[in-house]
């Protein structure tokens, strides 16, 4: 370590002395320290664009000397600070030198006396600098951008007008400001991942965009690709949020491909799966737009379904995902390479050069260095940070598709039930019927759930699509948040303790035989400013009151109940006197089921109980 910090601090002098054109007689005498008495020079010869990236043909020389581009980049990417030359001497790399040319000599592929990077690779120094000079990759960005940039940085004012036919009165400004850097990216050609937290509306920013882009050009085709859980979510918010735009679902054996070709459809929403399947035809669309949500799906680099993702061409991308980064810094180059091809290089050249200083040896230098590097593309915003926005309680409805096994045993069992109790009313009468159609109902929700529920029928698959999109949703909030998890199924709670315990998620139980001070116990551990776990599992009958837990600030209704009043009560053991969060319900509902029909009815009856309440006096 000292020998390190003397050889540090004589380059700093020898460099002053350079710097100040003073000779330094003897140097090449020393035998630990032979350093060449020339500094690089280096010399910009032209630029060309392929596509995402900029070809640049350059110069690095000591003196007379040119050092090859490639032993420049092999000593680079060593660590080294400094080349040897022909003559046994070395040439220092200076700081200023590092500082302007190091970085496109990482991140570059080598092509003779040329270098290929990536064209934005530089615009994270060029937004936080601001565009003053001539940056070395040119991006054709002109200042009238910048300007605007720094605007919205600052959130000085409103830099472009809400789509006219967005159907909501305002966007907050939080949403507003991600649907401004939406724009502010696609007017230069850019792409980006927004990474808020859950339940800040990433959708909704997203819709705003995609309307943007359609009204500018109606004939324009985007499409959205999402694990296939969350297809029927983003139909039923295209049709809330802009009901002119014309939406199709690609999905399933009975899809339309031949839509892909005509001009009956704007936006297309397809799973992950199925754009695995038909990549022949998607890849051959001139897409305007396309948007990953939960990108994390493409995380992995070796996956199929990864690299057909990133053969996908658009204008713009982007990329929607709460927690881009699940497991390590690695998690976060595939998404990047979606993006911004190129942009951190290969996946060996990222793990080399950031995974591994950043996690294994906590460089603070290599963690700033991309930071840098990806933050004109990431836009993220906790909850916390939006708060003073956000109304004190958010009740969303998370859509649930069944897959086709779940879909298969749901129609079976539902035309089972049906033609049993037609049966037993000619038989028995209607009073004595109504039995069979209570349980025929619980039967069909408990399916919406899990097939693994029914027990007396000979069902042959144990699938549960709302399991999965749970599991899902509760890894993109914990451990920064804790979460309530109702459902009115005991033997729910049995399984969903099990595979989540399985996914790696800590749970607490309670539910109707649950001791009473055993009671207290759970609540207070849920409560507990030290505690681990997350995520607390209640029975809606025997936790709907009496509770008090305001540390959660997440409530999942696994299953809908006829009345929203019993549901109310279940959000209010978090949303109640002591919570200083806001608090986001979510209501999991499997479309095309019995559980949309409770919904629609339950909704209603809440219409009519509004009539009972007290007026408030003027």
């Amino acid at each position: 370590m000292r020998k390190h910090k003397k050889e540090a601090g004589f380059l700093k002098a020898y460099h002053k002395l350079l710097d100040n054109e003073i000779d330094l007689l003897g140097i090449d005498m020393l035998r630990h320290f032979r350093y060449s008495p020339h500094k690089a020079e280096t010399i910009i010869r032209q630029q060309a664009d392929e596509g995402d990236f900029a070809c640049i043909a350059f110069v690095v020389k000591f003196g007379k000397e040119v050092v090859p581009l490639s032993s420049l980049q092999k000593a680079l990417l060593n660590n080294q600070k400094a080349v040897m030359l022909k003559d046994g001497s070395l040439g220092i790399l200076g700081e200023d030198w590092m500082k302007q040319y190091a970085l496109i000599m990482r991140h570059g592929k080598v092509r003779k006396d040329e270098i290929l990077v990536a064209k934005w690779l530089m615009l994270g120094d060029i937004t936080s600098d601001g565009a003053d000079g001539e940056p070395l990759v040119k991006t054709g960005i002109g200042i009238e951008w910048f300007g605007k940039w720094q605007k919205w940085e600052k959130q000085e004012a409103e830099l472009y007008p809400i789509p006219d036919g967005l159907k909501i009165n305002e966007l907050r400004s939080y949403q507003r400001t991600g649907y401004e850097w939406m724009r502010l990216l696609a007017e230069i050609g850019a792409s980006g991942c927004l990474a808020d937290d859950m339940g800040l509306g990433k959708t909704l920013q997203t819709i705003s965009f995609l309307l943007y882009k359609i009204e500018a050009n109606p004939l324009s085709k985007h499409l959205v690709i999402a694990p296939a859980s969350l297809l029927y979510n983003w139909l039923k918010e295209l049709e809330k949020f802009s009901p002119v735009v014309k939406v199709v679902i690609l999905h399933g054996a009975s899809r339309d491909m031949q839509l892909l070709t005509k001009n009956e459809a704007q936006v297309f929403i397809t799973s992950y799966g199925t754009m695995r399947q038909d990549f022949h035809l998607l890849e051959n669309i001139a897409w305007e737009t396309i948007v990953l949500d939960e990108s994390h799906h493409i995380k992995n680099p070796a996956a199929l379904t990864t690299k057909a993702v990133w053969q996908l061409t658009a204008r713009t991308k982007i990329a929607l995902s709460g927690t881009p980064i699940m497991n390590n810094t690695s998690d976060l180059h595939s998404q990047i390479h979606f993006l911004m091809p190129g942009l951190l290089g290969s996946p060996e050249f990222f793990k080399k050069e950031y995974a591994i200083p950043i996690e294994q040896q906590a460089s603070e230098e290599k963690a700033a260095a991309l930071q840098k590097l990806i933050k004109p593309f990431i836009l993220r915003r906790t909850k916390e940070q939006v708060a003073k926005d956000l109304p004190e309680r958010t009740e969303s409805i998370l859509w649930c598709e069944m897959d086709a096994d779940q879909r298969s045993a749901y129609e079976s069992i539902k035309e089972e039930v049906r033609t049993n109790i037609f049966t037993e009313i000619k038989e028995k009468g209607l009073n004595k019927g109504k039995l069979s159609v209570l349980a025929g109902l619980t039967k069909l929700r408990q399916l919406c759930n899990s097939c693994e529920l029914i027990k007396d029928e000979d069902i042959f698959t144990y699938n549960s699509v709302k399991t999965k999109v749970l599991i899902n949703e509760l890894n993109c909030i914990i451990p920064q948040h804790r979460a309530l998890v109702f459902s009115q199924f005991t033997s729910m709670l049995d399984l969903l303790e099990r595979d989540l315990n399985k996914a790696g998620i800590e749970t607490l139980r309670l539910d109707g035989q649950t001791d009473v001070k055993k009671r207290q116990d759970l609540v207070n551990t849920f409560q507990s400013e030290e505690s681990t776990t997350s995520v607390f599992l209640i029975s809606l009958k025997a936790g709907n009151t009496g509770l008090t837990l305001t540390k959660a600030d997440y409530v999942f209704l696994f299953d809908p109940w006829w009345n929203m009043a019993v549901e109310s009560q279940a959000i209010d053991r978090t949303h109640r006197i002591g919570q200083q969060q806001q608090v986001f319900a979510y209501r999991m509902i499997c479309r095309d089921s019995i559980e949309e029909k409770i919904l629609k009815m339950a909704s209603g009856k809440k219409d009519w109980q509004m009539i009972l309440l007290p007026q408030k006096r003027i």
